[in-house]
C-alpha cells in the first residue's frame, strides 16, 4: 500500500466508511428496484418474496408506454420547459443577488425579509387565484403558463446573496468602478465567473424542482401535445387496471435525463459545497 493511500486509510475510520456505504446502499436501493420493476410484469410488484433481479421486458415495458402516451414529445416538453426556466432564474437569481450583496439602497433589508417570507407561504394556497390569472391571460395549455411561476425564486436570490457576499471582495468591484467599469459590465466580467459553482448549484435544484412539479402543470396543462412526463406518466395510472411494469418503466426513463444533468455539473455542484465548508 502506498504512503499516500495510508495517510488517506486510517484504521479508526472503518466504522465510517461502514455507515456510509450502509447509508449509499440504501440511497441507490429505490432506484435499483424501480429499475428491475421496470423490466418485470406487472404481477411482479406484489409478488413474495420480492423480486430483486432484473427481468427481461424493459424494452417491452416502454414500448407500452409509448403506444399508450407521446412519451418522447413530454420529455422534450418537459426539457424545453426546465432549461428556460432554470436560465431564466439563473439571471434574475445573480442579478437580485449582485444588487442584495454589494449595493446600499432604501429598504433593501426590509425586501429582502418579504422575499425570504414568500417561501413559507404553501403553493397551494394560491393555486386557484394563479389559475384564474393564467387562464384570463391565455396561457393555459402552454409550457410559459406552466413555468411562468417559478420564474421568481426565493431560493435563488437567497443562494446567490450569501454567496457573493463572501466570495465576491469588495475591493475588486471598487478597483473595476475605477476604472470606468459599469455595474452591469462588473456582474458580467467580474461576478459571474466567480459564481459559477453557484450556479450548477442552483441550476441543479432549478431543473430538478420544475421537472418533478406536478400539481401546477396538471392543473394547467390539458392538451395532450403540452403534457410534461409528469402529467403524461400520471395517465398511465389507471384506477382500474394498473400497469406497474409500464408505469415503473416510464418513471424509469424519465429519470435518466436526470441523473446525467447531476453527473455533468457534479464537478461544480461539490465545488460550491466545499468553498462554502471551507469559508
Amino acid at each position: 500500500m502506498s504512503e499516500h493511500v495510508k495517510k488517506r486509510f486510517k484504521p479508526g475510520n472503518i466504522p465510517v466508511y461502514i455507515a456510509l456505504g450502509f447509508a449509499s446502499i440504501l440511497s441507490i436501493f429505490p432506484f435499483y428496484w424501480m429499475f428491475v420493476m421496470a423490466t418485470q410484469p406487472s404481477a411482479a410488484y406484489n409478488s413474495i418474496p420480492p423480486t430483486l433481479l432484473p427481468g427481461g421486458m424493459l424494452i417491452e415495458n416502454f414500448q407500452k408506454v409509448l403506444d399508450t402516451i407521446p412519451f418522447f414529445q413530454a420529455m422534450w416538453n418537459t426539457i424545453l420547459l426546465c432549461s428556460i426556466v432554470t436560465i431564466i432564474v439563473l439571471l434574475i437569481s445573480s442579478l437580485s443577488g449582485f444588487a442584495f450583496a454589494k449595493f446600499s439602497f432604501p429598504g433593501k433589508n426590509f425586501l429582502f425579509i418579504c422575499i425570504l417570507l414568500t417561501m413559507v407561504i404553501p403553493p397551494q394556497l394560491g393555486l386557484i387565484p394563479q389559475y384564474y390569472l393564467i387562464s384570463q391571460l391565455g396561457w393555459l395549455d402552454t409550457l410559459f403558463g406552466a413555468g411562468v411561476l417559478f420564474l421568481l425564486n426565493p431560493l435563488g436570490i437567497f443562494l446567490m446573496r450569501q454567496y457573493i457576499s463572501e466570495s465576491v471582495p469588495d475591493e475588486l468591484i471598487e478597483a473595476a468602478k475605477l476604472d470606468g467599469c459599469s455595474n452591469f459590465r462588473i456582474y458580467r466580467s467580474i461576478v459571474l465567473p466567480i459564481i459559477k459553482p453557484a450556479f450548477a448549484t442552483l441550476g441543479i435544484i432549478v431543473f430538478t424542482l420544475v421537472w418533478g412539479e406536478f400539481l401546477w402543470q396538471f392543473t394547467v396543462l390539458r392538451d395532450p401535445s403540452s403534457y410534461t412526463l409528469q402529467v403524461a406518466l400520471a395517465s398511465l395510472n389507471n384506477s382500474f387496471n394498473v400497469d406497474f411494469g409500464m408505469l415503473l418503466s416510464g418513471v424509469f426513463w424519465a429519470t435518466v435525463p436526470l441523473i446525467l444533468i447531476f453527473l455533468i455539473f457534479n464537478k461544480w455542484f461539490i465545488s460550491s459545497i466545499t468553498e462554502g465548508s471551507i469559508k
